[in-house]
């Protein structure tokens, strides 16, 4: 069971998405559609924080990159680095199990387009800022984005001229966290090579290496 403070199934503090969530669940009533929780460990060493569900993925199957382009890589990328029991995410209540890892998402609910607003990022930004209070000093934060990037250093009370998002890029934090950037495994990065497996790949071996020493 996901902790009260890390999630809640039932908020609709962002009426906008509340709206369009309703909306979406008269269009498609076996949809999820509703907060996506994280998923993985509860004390993981890496986190990885994505934007939000997507329509026809998370906000689908009520587990984070899972039923979309985007969660086919980074499944498969986990299992290839240790981190999965399994490279492919079919359902919430499939077998497969992260180690060593939890996914979650910026903004929990889907929204429009897929564009948060900077207010839903903000408010949102309680959840992740109380997952981020749970990880082991020596965690690895991976930021799949910008808007992710900014999301982490906002939970963290950090300014991000101070820590400019880069792919590739490994931020010290204070108390030893380290902050890892990645270009977002979507479907337009991939299908433009902005971003390849073989870069996907480097920062996961990066994330290893900063783990395993």
């Amino acid at each position: 069971m996901t902790d009260k403070s890390l999630f809640n199934s039932s908020c609709k503090s962002c009426p906008r998405l509340a709206r369009h969530l309703a909306d979406v669940r008269k269009e498609f009533p076996n949809y999820h559609a509703a907060p996506v929780p994280p998923f993985g460990v509860s004390k993981p060493q890496l986190l990885i924080v994505g934007l939000a569900p997507g329509l026809h993925g998370a906000n689908a199957t009520g587990r984070p990159f899972t039923g979309d382009h985007a969660g086919i890589i980074l499944y498969k990328t986990l299992f290839k680095y240790g981190f999965s029991t399994g490279e492919v995410s079919v359902t919430a209540t499939d077998k497969l199990r992260l180690k060593r890892c939890r996914i979650t998402n910026a903004v929990k609910c889907l929204p429009p387009e897929n564009k948060p607003t900077t207010a839903e990022v903000v408010q949102c930004n309680t959840y992740l800022s109380n997952e981020i209070d749970s990880l082991p000093q020596d965690a690895v934060i991976m930021a799949l984005g910008s808007i992710a990037h900014g999301a982490v250093l906002r939970a963290l009370g950090l300014r991000a001229n101070t820590y400019p998002f880069g792919h590739g890029q490994c931020h010290s934090l204070e108390g030893g966290r380290r902050l890892l950037d990645s270009y977002h495994c979507s479907r337009y990065n991939t299908n433009t090579r902005r971003l390849t497996p073989e870069m996907f790949d480097a920062v996961f071996e990066r994330a290893v290496g900063l783990l395993d020493g």
